[in-house]
């Protein structure tokens, strides 16, 4: 027969939500409150608990840093798909006689309205530019 470990008892005060969770996870897994603490408590006071903490964070940062490369890489889409637009707005868009300027600062700010609605739909909707743009463009296209 093993011989069993004498356990000491201690008083342990619990917020009422912390107890809460601890009552509902021991009875999922049918074991005891005081098992369930015994067995948290001995994993954070581990030796190797710093350790999987750091693979925890290391891992988190991980999915951090590939979120931000591919924040980076939409946001320079963004930025040469604007130099783009304005380069040949730029140059193909001639000057206007005022009466015709009038004009045509009113249909702009029709046209600007329906842009704004079509940005909105496509927004929620999808898809987004980026994917239809593949993730690798070779620089000789540039």
């Amino acid at each position: 027969m093993p011989t069993r470990k004498k356990k000491t008892q201690i008083s342990v005060y619990l917020d009422s939500d912390i107890m809460a969770m601890l009552a509902d996870y021991a009875a999922r897994r049918e074991q005891s409150q005081s098992m369930i603490a015994e067995a948290a408590i001995a994993s954070f006071l581990s030796p190797d608990d710093a350790e999987r903490r750091e693979a925890v964070l290391a891992k988190r940062l991980d999915q951090i840093d590939r979120r931000m490369t591919r924040l980076e890489r939409d946001v320079g889409i963004s930025i040469e798909t604007l130099a783009v637009f304005i380069r040949f707005w730029l140059t193909t868009t001639p000057a206007l006689p005022e009466p015709a300027a009038q004009a045509a600062r009113a249909k702009a700010a029709e046209r600007y309205e329906a842009f704004v609605t079509a940005l909105g739909r496509r927004l929620a909707k999808g898809p987004k530019l980026r994917q239809e743009i593949s993730e690798e463009v070779s620089a000789q296209e540039t």
